[in-house]
């Protein structure tokens, strides 16, 4: 039966990595077995001391994490660093920064650190107030005062209506100004009336009367006959006319008289009329007049408080227009409407809100340059909007006391700090965030991607900016923008680019203390003892890969603390031990290791098949890790070869049933490469030979099994069976040098659990490249088989050196007649491809022969 496998990448020199997808069962064959006499050990080994780094507790210089001393340093970091400060302290255009690194390694607390030093020395920024522009109220003014000065010009604006409203009656109800309106509207009533006396005069001499008609809601001057001390309407004299009661000449006299009149008539009124127009303009000047000298000296009080250009000519615009709408100011004589009981009543709309101030950025309680931090990065929390609301008629409208501010502009003259990830996903946000860069300037708008349905026609006026943009991501994500944006290089031009390691050292040890110390005082866990802290600097240069570096991936070594303490709680301990840190990390793995416990109960029960004893022919253990994105582990996998004769060459079988990688089918061509290099120099490399990962139906991809391949290979080519017991891992390249791979300790120990669960015979081990030595960070179960000589590691540098640990032969050295020792594996090699070489030949001879004939 067969195990669904993907191969993928590994870290160093790619690492042949396998994630099951979906479990296939097939019918195999029964795989060749080979004599199994156990091979004495005459080969090099990895000391035992170089198997794992020990973190000496006692030279740690305390016995609690409560005797150790906060530091506010940042643990390593310095190229990071340095560029960072760089960005902060450049005020040209453009040197905005993007902080680059894996996530958890502390780019966001480098970053508060650094920007926590610089708010308090940076300049305070000036308050910014959007007023109405009474000319045109759809492009409402920007006015910038020094911080805090624009909550008190708010106010005193407040103040200058409130005086205004309750000055101003009184002015109007003033016995002077009562007296003038009274002179004002006598003397036009005066000449109304000669007027109208006038014309009365002439009507009366001719029996006629000035009468005035309703007609709708207006009133018609016309002229009637006077009969009998009566005016008469003209309908009825003239019936009565008809019926004879009336003389028809009189009637007729009458008439004629009404027609030259008429004309006088209508002079008259419209003399009425500019009387009229000519007293309302008095009054109106009146109104000025007398409130004139209240509004210049409320208004040259502000003047004289908020000595600014823009404000002088914003007040002067206030000035005109509430001497042009006077009447508002005057006392509403209204009486309010009754209250329903149980009724709400909507709130009254202010009448005066053209004249209050819009404080969009209040600096009045800021110290320093202002810092902040946008969580939640929409195109409106970053740069605003003009809100809308709907008007007692169902109408939404809007108007320059509905513009609000966003963090952008909360953060000019100092930093804002973006999830660069998020800032990219939001609708918006990227394009106006580049635009409002390159040109210092930004708009509040909102973001209406429908514009033909938008119902806001406000545009304010643009605000200078001077914001220093900290974007925070990894380094796929500045490579994209690096690459695919030409404005994102112009205006991104600091890359903090943090590492996920740091070199270990006393001092970076030293620092975890002090971390470790920190996260137990902010959140409150037990103190670890000095064992528990070795057991977690330990872990995080297991986490870094090699054994000179430990890891800078702070979220997850904090996850170990709170973990740990957990099971100090659970124990009731006072400290927080090394046995309580190594159970933390052991149940976070149990947490997440399913996968792995399923393919090693697979592989005893032989469903995946995986010898570890005897020897083989064609067949050798690779070794694979698993990457589950949350989980890494490694297992070993089957690899088989046969050959034939033929000129197919090396036959990659995934690749012919599409499951191979580009790296894993590059690993082949070299294989290929190493094969004719060393072997075909006096004769081709005629053969038919296939590599197969055995039981692999999802794709394999890297080329850290290369080497394995080579070892089948040369196995199946000299007919010497290659041992069970060993596992092998490594590159290769042409000149039959082994190459460095990624996750040396997760396939070491993952050969070696599968050894465990069917029993250590003491011959069983792990060949790895020699340069991984330094890469090796092994369980301390590993490291204990391995004193006791239950496991071996080998560490090799070349093909020859792997295959005599591999068939128990020697590998033999070229002579200088370019053949090799008789009875070593490079001799058989040799000649089985000669014989493969010459038979070719004889047949494509015969065939040759055979067409002939």
């Amino acid at each position: 039966m067969g195990y669904g496998l993907v191969i993928a990448e590994g870290e160093l020199g790619k690492s042949a990595f396998i994630t099951p997808r979906e479990i296939f069962f097939s019918v195999l064959g029964n795989s060749e077995m080979k004599g199994e006499e156990k091979m004495g050990n005459t080969h090099d080994e990895v000391p035992v001391e170089q198997l794992r780094w020990r973190c000496d507790a006692e030279s740690l210089g305390f016995s609690t994490t409560e005797e150790v001393s906060l530091s506010e340093s940042i643990i390593g970091q310095e190229r990071a660093l340095e560029a960072i400060q760089l960005g902060l302290d450049m005020g040209s255009l453009g040197y905005n920064i993007f902080v680059a690194g894996p996530a958890g390694t502390g780019r966001m607390t480098t970053v508060k650190y650094l920007l926590s030093h610089l708010e308090k020395e940076g300049k305070v920024p000036e308050d910014r107030c959007y007023v109405n522009n009474f000319k045109d109220p759809d492009m409402p003014h920007l006015l910038s005062l020094p911080a805090g000065k624009g909550k008190a010009f708010k106010e005193d604006m407040e103040e200058l209506i409130t005086s205004l409203k309750r000055n101003i009656p009184l002015v109007f109800e003033s016995d002077d100004y009562q007296r003038k309106g009274r002179e004002i509207l006598e003397k036009s009533k005066e000449k109304e009336r000669s007027i109208i006396k006038d014309l009365e005069k002439k009507l009366s001499q001719e029996n006629l009367a000035l009468v005035q008609l309703q007609v709708g809601p207006y009133v018609k001057p016309d002229i009637f006959p006077v009969v009998m001390d009566k005016p008469v309407p003209w309908d009825q004299l003239e019936k009565n006319t008809e019926e004879g009661k009336f003389p028809k000449e009189e009637f007729e006299r009458l008439q004629k008289k009404y027609s030259e009149l008429s004309g006088e008539v209508t002079k008259a009124f419209q003399e009425s009329k500019k009387i009229g127009k000519e007293v309302r303009k008095e009054l109106t000047a009146l109104e000025k007049e007398a409130i004139l000298p209240i509004l210049k000296e409320l208004i040259g009080e502000l003047k004289e408080r908020y000595q600014h250009e823009k404000i002088s000519s914003y007040l002067d615009e206030v000035t005109d227009n509430i001497l042009e709408n006077t009447d508002r100011f005057k006392e509403s004589t209204e009486s309010e409407s009754p209250v329903i009981p149980g009724l709400t009543l909507p709130t009254p709309e202010d009448t005066f809100r053209e004249y209050q101030v819009n404080v969009i950025i209040d600096n009045s309680e800021v110290k320093g340059a202002p810092v902040v931090f946008e969580a939640s990065p929409t195109y409106r929390n970053i740069f605003g909007m003009v809100e809308r609301n709907i008007g007692r008629m169902g109408v939404w409208r809007t108007d320059f006391m509905q513009i609000k501010a966003g963090s952008f502009l909360r953060a000019n003259g100092g930093y804002l700090v973006l999830d660069g990830r998020e800032a990219l996903l939001e609708p918006g946000v990227w394009a106006a965030l580049k635009r409002s860069l390159k040109n210092k300037k930004m708009e509040i708008q909102n973001y209406d991607p429908y514009f033909l349905f938008g119902t806001s026609a406000l545009k304010p006026e643009p605000i200078d900016i001077n914001v220093k943009v900290i974007l925070v991501g990894d380094d796929f994500l500045y490579r994209v923008l690096y690459n695919f944006d030409d404005d994102f290089k112009k205006i991104f031009k600091v890359k903090g680019d943090f590492d996920s390691v740091i070199s270990k050292n006393g001092e970076a040890i030293n620092q975890y203390a002090s971390f470790i110390k920190r996260i137990c005082d902010e959140e409150g866990l037990k103190p670890l003892e000095k064992a528990g802290v070795a057991a977690v600097v330990e872990f995080g240069v297991r986490q870094a890969g090699r054994k000179k570096k430990i890891s800078t991936k702070f979220s997850q070594i904090a996850d170990v603390i709170r973990e740990a303490h957990y099971w100090a709680e659970k124990d009731k301990s006072k400290y927080v031990t090394e046995a309580h840190v190594d159970k933390a990390i052991e149940k976070s793995t149990d947490r997440v290791n399913l996968i792995e416990d399923k393919l090693q109960e697979m592989i005893e029960e032989g469903t995946i098949m995986i010898d570890t004893e005897g020897m083989v022919t064609g067949q050798v253990n690779g070794l694979s890790v698993y990457q589950l994105g949350d989980y890494t582990f490694g297992k070993p996998s089957r690899i088989t070869t046969s050959i034939s004769m033929g000129k197919a060459g090396i036959i990659n079988i995934e690749r012919e049933a599409d499951l191979s990688g580009p790296t894993h089918n590059k690993g082949v061509l070299i294989l290929s490469g190493y094969l004719r290099e060393k072997y075909a120099q006096d004769k081709p490399l005629t053969l038919s030979a296939s590599i197969c990962f055995e039981q692999s139906y999802s794709g394999v991809e890297g080329d850290s099994a290369s080497s394995t391949e080579v070892y089948a290979l040369l196995s199946s080519l000299s007919g010497l069976p290659l041992r069970q017991d060993i596992a092998v891992t490594g590159s290769v390249n042409q000149k039959g040098e082994i190459q460095p791979i990624g996750g040396v300790n997760h396939k070491i120990e993952g050969f070696f659990e599968v050894c465990q669960a069917k029993g250590l015979t003491g011959s069983q081990g792990v060949m790895i490249p020699h340069q991984n030595v330094e890469d090796l960070m092994l369980k301390r179960d590993v490291v204990k088989a391995v004193e006791e000589k239950k496991f071996h590691i080998y560490p090799v540098k070349t093909i020859d050196q792997g295959v005599e640990i591999l068939t128990g032969v020697k590998a033999g050295e070229r002579k200088e007649d370019g053949t090799y020792a008789e009875e070593t594996v490079n001799f058989l090699v040799d000649k089985k491809l000669g014989d493969l070489a010459d038979r070719m030949k004889k047949f494509d001879s015969g065939e040759k022969e055979s067409d002939e004939s």
